[in-house]
C-alpha cells in the first residue's frame, strides 16, 4: 500500500508471504515512511491496515526488523503486539556510514 500526500508518495507497507511450503502462513512486513511524516498517526493507520489484511488473510505469524535506535518505531510495533525475538549485531549501514544493530520482532496472529 502506499501513503500519498496529493500526488507526492509519502510512505508505504507490504506484506510479504513466504511460499515455500514449509513457511506457509507466514510474512515479512515492511512500513516506510517519509520523515516529514512521522508522529502523526500514519504508521499506525498503516500498521493497522496490515495486520487487518494479514488476519483476513489467515496469517499465522508476522516478522520485521527494526534499526534498534528508531525507538518510535519500535515503540509502535510494541503497541500493536510485536515482541522483540533477537538482534543483529551491525546489520544496518546508517547514512552516517556506522553500522548500527537491528532488531528482529515477531507477533504470533493465530495461537496454535
Amino acid at each position: 500500500m502506499v501513503a500519498l500526500d496529493g500526488d507526492r508518495i509519502v510512505g508505504h507497507a507490504q506484506i510479504s508471504k513466504f511460499a515455500h511450503p514449509r513457511r506457509r502462513g507466514t510474512a515479512d512486513i515492511l512500513i516506510y515512511l517519509h520523515q516529514d511524516f512521522h508522529g502523526v498517526g500514519l504508521g499506525s493507520a498503516m500498521m493497522a491496515r496490515l495486520l487487518e489484511l494479514a488476519r483476513r488473510d489467515g496469517l499465522h505469524r508476522l516478522n520485521l526488523e527494526v534499526v534498534a535506535e528508531n525507538r518510535a518505531a519500535v515503540r509502535l510495533y510494541e503497541k500493536f503486539g510485536f515482541k522483540v525475538e533477537g538482534v543483529k549485531k551491525e546489520a544496518y549501514l546508517g547514512e552516517d556510514g556506522m553500522y548500527h544493530d537491528e532488531l528482529v520482532m515477531g507477533l504470533i496472529l493465530h495461537e496454535s
